[in-house]
């Protein structure tokens, strides 16, 4: 097995050190072949001074001075690890970190036809489940009784490890989505092509993040995006979404006394040719990397 853990940064200067420091930890234990790649996304904190004074030995950087999104920096990290001829990547959020036998554990389950797998993914205490990956994922996990690997509609793109032979089918993430909603067009374009994605549920990571708190209209903005997954989403008739997402942002206007929505209606309609773009190229095969 040959493993590069690809790694986005974007101002979280802060995280870095306990970061740093838990993957190492589990790194420095595999008997494989491995790679840490970061990925400074145009941080304009202290991070990417930090990550410099520790490039080298186990942590390879690439600096990107402009912030690409969470997507296209780790398409950056895909394309390195295709070229190299690495067998699978692990994508991992900089707050976030995994356990010792994490990595060997889901490099077992990747048979069957999957080629996305996540770990149950839990806070810092290691007691709870992280909140939305225990409301995505916890009934589908649950009702998997034995298996070694829950399917699930969902799982957060903070601990990911795909295999190469998935991503050269599939490709990277798409380019319309800056920050959040790639994570989910990738699984609906997964499914398209007949490519597996679960949890496995003897392997644990850690997402910390705990005390981030969304504001309400960020808030508003995510749900807003969703009508962008779901006119890229391949599986899904695009007449269909064209139709139905206007109206369906017009009516989460309504219900939430919302101007957001209403607005971010006119900026979908404007982008239907670009998205319309991405899903056909998303359609024929392996795109965006």
């Amino acid at each position: 097995m040959k493993l590069s853990l690809i790694v986005p940064c974007y101002n979280e200067e802060a995280a870095l050190p306990i970061f740093y420091r838990e993957t190492t930890k589990v790194m420095g234990t595999l008997s494989c072949e491995y790679e840490l790649l970061l990925v400074n996304d145009g941080s304009t904190d202290g991070s990417v001074e930090w990550l410099r004074a520790h490039d080298g030995g186990d942590l390879t950087l690439h600096v990107s001075e402009s912030n690409l999104g969470f997507g296209a920096a780790n398409n950056l990290g895909m394309r390195h690890a295709l070229d190299r001829g690495y067998s699978y990547v692990y994508l991992l959020n900089q707050d976030a970190w995994v356990e010792p036998d994490t990595f060997g554990l889901m490099a077992a389950r990747m048979k069957n036809g999957y080629g996305i797998l996540s770990p149950m993914q839990y806070d810092a205490t290691l007691q709870r489940l992280d909140a939305n990956f225990d409301r995505k994922c916890s009934r589908r996990i649950a009702a998997s009784g034995s298996s070694e690997v829950a399917d699930v509609p969902f799982v957060m793109a903070a601990h990911w490890m795909l295999s190469t032979d998935c991503i050269r089918r599939i490709g990277g993430f798409s380019p319309i989505f800056h920050l959040y909603g790639e994570d989910d067009d990738y699984l609906n374009r997964a499914r398209f092509h007949g490519v597996r994605y679960g949890v496995v549920k003897d392997a644990r990571a850690v997402h910390d993040r705990a005390e981030r708190q969304m504001e309400k209209d960020r808030l508003m903005r995510l749900k807003c995006i969703g009508s962008v997954v779901a006119l890229a989403n391949p599986c899904r008739p695009a007449a269909l979404s064209v139709v139905l997402e206007p109206l369906r942002l017009i009516g989460m206007s309504v219900r939430r006394w919302s101007m957001i929505p209403l607005r971010f209606t006119f900026t979908l309609i404007g982008r239907y040719p670009e998205i319309l773009k991405n899903r056909l190229s998303a359609r024929r095969g392996p795109a965006f990397l």
